[in-house]
């Protein structure tokens, strides 16, 4: 059964190469072609794959419908909440984990420092999304149209003089953090916080996420804070890969 179940699923990345008829399925499985149609003809029945008018097999909408499903139902912040908590054990500092939705970057997840001084920051508020290092990342992945656009009609608070100050220093930030991969807040919202951020990215790269660390200068100077980048964006990595599927995800009984 395991190898029947085994020839079945090795169908489908063949056939995500584009549309192949009985003979190239069979050569592909190394078996009979009766042993392909009976395959291929399990797998039509569950909406998996498509015969064509040509006689050759493609993916089934039904694959598709699953996929969108399945993404659908993933919880970012679920997946995400573990390595946030080993993050904080290891640095000390606050943890942020922030998403884009309808028109506004908001944290979604927060584990906060071990030390007295707390951030002011709170699940389910937008963050300031000019100087944001997590917003920055959300916002640097968009399209270069929707990029501009957004730029354009945003207002730029100087809520310190290393805020932003307008709409071309902005769009010239977020095409820096999109070449380098990761963003910074040092002082641009409260003089006083630093922060450095990595995005979290779906099984298509775009990205879904972006998670960050903060401390106040009175703990950790911004050049202290980083030198945590590379703990930071292995952190993201390995979030990014629970949540796209590419890294199974241990019971801990191994």
């Amino acid at each position: 059964m395991s190898q029947t179940v085994d020839r079945a699923l090795s169908i489908l990345p063949m056939l995500a190469e584009g549309p192949a008829d009985l003979g190239q399925v069979a050569a592909r499985l190394g078996v009979h072609k009766s042993t392909a149609l009976r395959l291929l003809r399990t797998l039509d029945e569950h909406g998996l794959v498509y015969r064509q008018s040509d006689q050759r097999y493609r993916l089934g909408a039904r694959l598709f419908a699953l996929a969108q499903e399945a993404m659908e139902s993933l919880d970012i912040r679920e997946i995400a909440h573990p390595h946030l908590v080993r993050l904080n054990e290891e640095c000390g500092h606050t943890v942020h984990l922030a998403v884009h939705e309808e028109g506004e970057v908001l944290y979604i997840d927060k584990v906060d420092s071990r030390y007295p001084v707390r951030m002011y920051s709170r699940i389910g508020r937008p963050v300031a999304v000019t100087v944001a290092a997590v917003a920055k990342l959300l916002l640097a992945d968009l399209p270069e149209p929707e990029r501009r656009a957004l730029a354009e009609k945003l207002d730029y608070p100087r809520y310190t003089p290393r805020s932003t100050p307008d709409a071309a220093a902005f769009l010239a930030e977020l095409e820096r953090v999109r070449e380098q991969g990761w963003a910074t807040d040092l002082g641009g919202h409260e003089e006083s916080i630093n922060c450095v951020a990595a995005p979290v990215r779906g099984a298509d790269g775009r990205v879904v996420a972006a998670m960050s660390v903060s401390a106040p200068n009175v703990v950790v100077t911004a050049e202290e804070l980083l030198a945590l980048l590379p703990l930071v964006r292995r952190t993201a990595d390995a979030i990014s890969g629970e949540y796209s599927g590419r890294t199974p995800v241990t019971d801990g009984t191994s």
